[in-house]
């Protein structure tokens, strides 16, 4: 994905001037105010960035980046439409919302899993009456807010929204805290795994039961506590060499009750 370029005019979009908050503040009220579409196309290219740095998110759960990458362009066109100067928000925490909606509607209009209509049909109100209320008040709309103006449960709007995510392979790799690409199917907890570490964890405690009070003292303090030998031999006011031989007889007994 790093490799991937977007040329526009036979210029890529890092060759595009980048506008300061105040530049593109400016530009916007112009905008606004004469409906220009050159001065719109100079706000598209230099936000062009800030729509691949969004698509990049995404790009796993597409084959077509150069679909997706327009899409998001379409999510900044209505930002720049929208936008009130007026208010103190600046222009990208505005945008990302709208970027973002476009982006996950092209993803859940294009999925191949068979989706209820209903459940399409009302994450698209969701995200069109989102889009509305960010016109209103410059931020997105949570789903208890989302549940009230389309009358909704809320439960069940959060099923029609969590339908607009796409399905992703378990033989995906992603990254892994820095130390490289990881696949998501080694990620899934090997619950045999964990059953069997629970059994032989109460193996372990029923075996503790047949132990005499010095050796449970002692596997105590060692296994479970983290004391030293001697730290335990101070404390019981014997010898380094009795601690480990009661530990020795200790684990022996464990051992033959386990098995």
């Amino acid at each position: 994905m790093s490799r991937y370029k977007v040329e526009i005019n036979g210029y890529t979009i890092q060759e595009y001037e980048k506008l300061s908050h105040q530049e593109t503040m400016n530009l916007l009220d112009q905008y606004h105010q004469t409906n220009d579409e050159n001065i719109k196309e100079k706000l598209v290219l230099s936000n062009l960035k800030l729509v691949l740095s969004l698509v990049q998110k995404y790009h796993q759960r597409v084959s077509n980046l150069d679909d997706l990458f327009q899409v998001g362009v379409i999510g900044l066109i209505k930002a720049i439409d929208h936008f009130d100067t007026s208010l103190d928000v600046r222009f990208s925490t505005y945008a990302v919302p709208l970027i973002i909606g476009e982006i996950k509607r092209y993803i859940r209009d294009n999925s191949p899993m068979r989706i209820p209509r209903s459940m399409r049909d009302l994450a698209y109100k969701a995200l069109l009456a989102n889009e509305e209320y960010m016109k209103k008040h410059h931020k997105e709309a949570s789903t208890k807010e989302l549940s009230k103006i389309l009358d909704v449960d809320e439960f069940l709007l959060v099923e029609a929204l969590s339908s607009t995510n796409s399905v992703t392979s378990l033989s995906q790799e992603v990254q892994n805290d820095g130390n490289g690409q990881i696949d998501l199917e080694s990620q899934i907890p090997d619950r045999k795994n964990q059953m069997e570490d629970m059994q032989n964890s109460i193996d372990l405690y029923e075996a503790m039961n047949h132990l005499d009070e010095k050796e449970l003292q002692i596997i105590n303090e060692r296994y479970f506590k983290g004391h030293t030998q001697s730290e335990i031999a101070k404390e019981l006011f014997i010898s380094q060499a009795q601690v480990s031989r009661i530990e020795k007889q200790a684990l022996s007994h464990l051992k033959k009750y386990m098995v």
